[in-house]
């Protein structure tokens, strides 16, 4: 069964702990915290999980599923040219950066930078969802290259993993300095970066 269509309380209960986590890290999450956000008891948290590890193993999925369906539908889907399909999900991904921090920021990202070494795999798990959806932009890549910079040196899978890490990074920054305007302007940073890269005019970047 698909973590997007799951029963009630267990659907509440991973939408809790995404949402817990992101605020408090998953070391300072409880159970008690999760069941709380989730207005559900301990014991339903049980019959869905045996612990909170596989409860983040789970979040993580559904976090994963979510954005894949997200930015799967979102409207620069639509263009014509890859180029301006890759720009247009570096402008989105910049639109999303503002509000509340915990709303905005990754759960995969957090998760991953707190249990790599005392949960390895929960950190696993994580960086292989950020590496399939690092793999949803290669073929725009691949296809923007072709068109518009075909003698350049990197390679698509290179190119995709470094805007996932801009994007990681810029929501580390926000957190540490509690100001969602700082990933933006990292965003701003990595759209010039790829407008230079494919050698596209400079009217193009944001004002």
């Amino acid at each position: 069964m698909s973590p997007l269509s799951l029963p009630d309380s267990k659907a509440k209960l991973l939408d809790a702990a995404m949402g817990v986590i992101r605020r408090k890290g998953y070391h300072a999450t409880r159970v008690e915290d999760i069941c709380q956000e989730a207005g559900v008891s301990k014991g339903s948290f049980f019959h869905h999980f045996r612990s909170k590890e596989e409860a983040a193993l789970a979040a993580a999925q559904r976090f994963a599923e979510r954005a894949e369906e997200l930015f799967g539908h979102a409207a620069h889907r639509a263009a014509a040219d890859p180029l301006d399909r890759l720009i247009g999900y570096v402008d989105f991904r910049r639109s999303l950066m503002q509000g509340d921090l915990a709303a905005f920021t990754c759960l995969l990202g957090t998760m991953a930078q707190e249990t790599y070494s005392a949960q390895p795999q929960i950190a696993e798990a994580c960086g292989r969802h950020i590496d399939e959806h690092a793999a949803t932009l290669m073929p725009d890549i691949a296809a923007a290259k072709a068109a518009h910079a075909p003698d350049a040196p990197w390679k698509s899978r290179s190119l995709a993993l470094f805007i996932q890490a801009v994007i990681q990074g810029a929501f580390v920054l926000a957190k540490a300095k509690q100001d969602p305007a700082v990933a933006a302007d990292c965003l701003d940073h990595l759209r010039r970066y790829l407008t230079m890269s494919f050698n596209e005019p400079a009217e193009k970047e944001n004002a």
